[in-house]
């Protein structure tokens, strides 16, 4: 193990929920093909490769598609004609992030491909030819009605991304949100590795408001429903909680001069680690050992609970600190009144 990079995670962690990893997970034709797809409503159907998910929707006049992540790439071609022998005409996007429309120019040169206007600008200014740039670009709000089926396409403010939509069914009652919510686990380190924390925690308000019964979120091997989002937004709350009151211990400037004193001043950013390890594992303890509205801790009711959430208690910390309004500032003169750093 190379000393200056992170250890290697242990056998001591505790084994995902049982109910997390689903039948198809495990089937020989999963493991074989390396793709499940499975219709949620209607012509409304999701795909998976068992760490990203797409979906597609099959109407009167052909296939829309909802983006097209490489770890799929042409298994999403074969999970259409899975279903229909109709054609991919539309695609949208949920966002620029190669890792979810990387593999979009197996649809073709013909789809019209459908996302907000930043992602059509991010495209344009870094081009990828994997990644076609939008020909239809709207800027809040867009229903796109193909064949007889209708997408209400949104856009309510950077979350994960700048450009980052909601795709809402709304006859089959099934809403796309990309890199928020990851059904039955705490998602990916760093909150799916978004860049505007607070309007990530906005986007779990915003997707509750929606009259859903099945939610893809992009990633790890399950589509959702209400309640299934709902758990995770408890999740996160008290990731917010914990790393709240760790940076109200620890961000206090006494608090932060003891830190660096104990690293010693010829090493400050070593002191400088010590200080968010401080906060991230007080943030950590806190969500790990809570007790949650069931009565459970969170590793017995998600996946990734033990493993991840040092990473999402550092990344809403880090928020806390740079996003959020602060109670005050240092004031002029010597021995100033505690302030948060």
């Amino acid at each position: 193990m190379d000393p200056y990079g992170f250890p290697r995670a242990g056998q001591d962690d505790p084994a995902d929920p049982a109910t997390y990893y689903p039948p198809y997970f495990r089937s020989e034709r999963f493991q074989r093909l390396g793709y499940h797809v499975q219709q949620l409503r209607g012509g409304f159907h999701w795909v998976t490769s068992g760490g990203y998910d797409a979906a597609f929707v099959v109407t009167d006049d052909g296939v829309v598609a909802i983006d097209a992540p490489p770890t799929i790439g042409e298994n999403m071609l074969a999970a259409i004609a899975d279903v229909t022998d109709k054609p991919v005409t539309h695609v949208v996007y949920s966002h620029w992030h190669a890792d979810h429309i990387g593999a979009a120019a197996v649809y073709g040169p013909d789809v019209e491909i459908v996302a907000h206007r930043i992602t059509g600008e991010l495209l344009e200014r870094f081009p990828d030819p994997l990644r076609p740039p939008p020909t239809t670009v709207f800027d809040d709000d867009l229903t796109l009605v193909v064949g007889g089926t209708t997408l209400e396409l949104s856009y309510k403010g950077e979350n994960h991304c700048p450009g980052n939509i909601f795709v809402y069914a709304p006859a089959e009652k099934v809403l796309t949100v990309v890199d928020i919510v990851s059904p039955g686990s705490v998602t990916f380190m760093h909150c799916d590795a978004s860049q505007n924390i607070m309007g990530w925690y906005q986007a779990h308000e915003q997707i509750l408001a929606y009259d859903f019964d099945y939610f893809v979120g992009g990633h790890h091997m399950h589509f959702g429903t209400y309640d299934d989002v709902r758990t995770c937004v408890e999740y996160f709350a008290d990731v917010l909680d914990g790393a709240t009151a760790a940076v109200e211990r620890f961000s206090r400037s006494d608090e932060l001069l003891t830190i660096l004193d104990g690293a010693g001043w010829d090493r400050v950013f070593v002191g400088t680690e010590n200080w968010i390890n401080s906060m991230a594992n007080h943030a950590t303890k806190y969500v790990l050992e809570k007790e949650t509205s069931t009565g459970q801790l969170w590793w017995e009711r998600l996946a990734g609970a033990t493993s991840q959430t040092k990473y999402h208690a550092y990344t809403v910390l880090e928020s806390i600190r740079l996003e959020r309004p602060r109670p005050g500032y240092r004031l002029r003169g010597e021995n100033p009144p505690v302030f948060l750093t």
